[in-house]
C-alpha cells in the first residue's frame, strides 16, 4: 500500500521521531508483531511516533515508557475500530486464479455493449414516471418504500410501474 506524502504516517519518519523515543521502536516492534500481522507492525509503530511527536512535551512526562505504550495500546484500538467500520475481515485478496485472468474475446465485449444499449433505448421507451420507478428500485437499490417516498407516489403505484417496466425489458428482450 502506498502512502501519500499528505499521510500523517510520512509526515513524521522514524529519523524525526522525537527525542529520546527511537530507544522504545524495537520493544514496539516487538508489541505489534505479537498482536496484528508483522508487515503492519512497522506502520503502527510509525503511528505512535507521530501521535507522541504532534503532543510534545515529552521531557515532561515522569514515566515516558508507560505513556508510550499507552500510546500504542490507544493506536492499536483505532486500528481495530477502523477495521470493524471498514469490515476488512470480509475482504479477500486478489486471487488471480480464482478472480481475474479472464479475458474477454472481442465478440463478447461487443455483444455485451449492444445488450446493454438495447436495454438503455428500452429503458427510455418506458414512460417517465415509470422509468424513474425502475431506475431508483433496480439501479439505485432502493426499497419499494422509499421509491415511493422520492417519488410522493403510494408503494402500491411503485408496485404497478416496476411490473410494467420489467414486463416491457422481458417482452424486448423476448423480441430479439
Amino acid at each position: 500500500m502506498s502512502r501519500s506524502p499528505a499521510s500523517p504516517r510520512c509526515s513524521a519518519p522514524a529519523e524525526q521521531a522525537p527525542a529520546g523515543i527511537e530507544r522504545f521502536r524495537p520493544s514496539l516492534l516487538r508489541f505489534f508483531e505479537r498482536r496484528v500481522d508483522r508487515s503492519e507492525a512497522e506502520d503502527l509503530v510509525q503511528d505512535v511516533f507521530v501521535r507522541l511527536s504532534r503532543r510534545g512535551d515529552l521531557d515532561r512526562i515522569e514515566k515516558l515508557g508507560g505513556y508510550v505504550f499507552e500510546t500504542a495500546a490507544n493506536v492499536l484500538r483505532d486500528r481495530g475500530r477502523r477495521r470493524r467500520v471498514r469490515e476488512a475481515d470480509r475482504h479477500e485478496l486478489f486471487d488471480g486464479n480464482r478472480h481475474g485472468g479472464e479475458d474477454f474475446a472481442a465478440d463478447r465485449v461487443v455483444e455485451g455493449q449492444e445488450r446493454l444499449r438495447r436495454a438503455g433505448a428500452a429503458l427510455l421507451e418506458l414512460p417517465e414516471r415509470t422509468r424513474n420507478v425502475f431506475v431508483l428500485r433496480r439501479m439505485e437499490g432502493l426499497r419499494y418504500q422509499d421509491v415511493a417516498v422520492r417519488l410522493g407516489i403510494s408503494v402500491s403505484a411503485v408496485e404497478k410501474h416496476m411490473a410494467r417496466a420489467v414486463a416491457h425489458l422481458m417482452r424486448l428482450r423476448d423480441d430479439r
